[in-house]
């Protein structure tokens, strides 16, 4: 596979098309694979970017120039929160992991931040067996390890950087 096309969208521009497919992926792991019954469209969409990673669609599934999101974030903006930025529903497809498309999306969805809202801290809730993940992109623990909807998760900052 190509590395996706990456493309970042208000939600008022993201399309039925775009919003089908990224709350389509967002169950497709959060709540079919990791077993986790919730409430995903939580009211933050609409304030929200959406970081998407597409890829063509290979031959015979649909060969009609439609695109697969492979790869997805929810980047809000630091009025939203408590003045940091935050990177959430960091998600890759089943079909596309183990070849660094989570490492490409999060430094790109750093990027996209930056762009965004330059000189801003960033947060987001990790599962904690991502810590050192998100670890090696500059974010440290600024919680202790919690229950979030039966998944350990941990909250973490990146610092602004001058």
């Amino acid at each position: 596979m190509a590395g996706p096309r990456w493309i970042t969208q208000p939600f008022d521009e993201l399309g039925v098309r775009g919003l089908y497919r990224a709350l389509r992926l967002r169950a497709e792991v959060f709540v079919i694979e990791q077993h986790c019954i919730y409430l995903d469209p939580d009211g933050l969409d609409e304030h929200a970017w959406h970081l998407q990673g597409l890829v063509e669609q290979e031959h015979g599934q649909g060969a009609d120039g439609a695109e697969t999101l492979v790869a997805y974030a929810r980047l809000l903006p630091p009025s939203i929160g408590d003045g940091a930025a935050r990177i959430g529903r960091v998600i890759t497809a089943a079909t596309a992991r183990g070849g660094g498309l989570g490492r490409a999306l999060m430094s790109q969805a750093l990027r996209e931040c930056e762009t965004l809202w330059p000189g801003q801290p960033i947060e987001l809730g990790a599962q904690a067996h991502l810590r050192e993940f998100y670890g090696s992109f500059g974010f440290t623990p600024i919680s202790d390890v919690y229950d979030e909807d039966g998944i350990p998760h941990i909250d973490m900052r990146k610092e602004a950087t001058p």
